[in-house]
């Protein structure tokens, strides 16, 4: 795929949405973290159902650790691996009181020494609370980078390392969020909406699922 046909792709998909953002509710760099933690093999619909209640009594680091990992896992049990997100996030609270005064950290290299954040999660909180142009590769921007031709590798790390190499600067800041979007709706794993997708003629996907041309009426 050549830099013309990429930046009509994300030209396209400004156009649909010019401001994405994350699904994750969240109203702090810290609520997003913690959103973060907790979305790993989870839905943002589960997330923001568990964080609708405990953020009313607890957003803080020092709240957090203040209920302990039981007292947390009563908010979060509706989501997968709970057990080991609440022991985790109580971890990373302590973590964030005593090494960052609270605050969460603005490095990549401070956030992965978090316990329970790794360089996805990392690079979410660096992109949508820091405005850094980091590349958060999850299974759907993983799917879609390499399904549209747009970045594809055989790694996580090589599509993440392809698209920050690839993307238009004038688009990078939000490609990861058009490209979850992308994958969540459109571009889906089973079957992807190739007929009502916005960027199906420059896509290179070989198996589009479009109509068959001359059908009968």
């Amino acid at each position: 795929m050549n830099k013309q046909k990429r930046t009509e792709i994300f030209e396209r998909l400004k156009a649909a949405n010019p401001a994405p953002k994350t699904e994750l509710e969240y109203g702090s760099t810290f609520e997003l973290l913690i959103a973060v933690m907790l979305s790993a093999q989870a839905t943002d619909v589960g997330v923001n159902k568990a964080t609708r209640k405990l953020y009313p009594v607890a957003n803080t680091p020092q709240a957090i650790y203040d209920l302990g990992e039981e007292g947390l896992k009563r908010y979060i049990n509706t989501i997968g691996l709970y057990n080991s997100k609440a022991a985790n996030v109580i971890k990373t609270c302590r973590a964030l009181i005593d090494n960052h005064d609270g605050e969460v950290p603005a490095t990549r290299a401070e956030l992965v020494a978090l316990p329970g954040v790794g360089r996805k999660t990392a690079n979410v909180v660096l992109n949508t609370a820091f405005g850094q142009p980091a590349m958060a590769v999850d299974t759907h921007i993983f799917r879609v980078s390499n399904r549209t031709g747009i970045a594809p590798g055989k790694t996580v790390r090589e599509v993440e390392d392809r698209l920050l190499r690839l993307v238009p600067k004038p688009y990078l800041q939000d490609a990861h969020h058009w490209l979850i979007l992308h994958g969540r709706y459109t571009c889906r794993a089973r079957k992807p909406e190739c007929a009502v997708c916005t960027i199906v003629d420059l896509c290179e996907y070989r198996h589009k699922n479009l109509p068959e041309q001359g059908a009968a009426s």
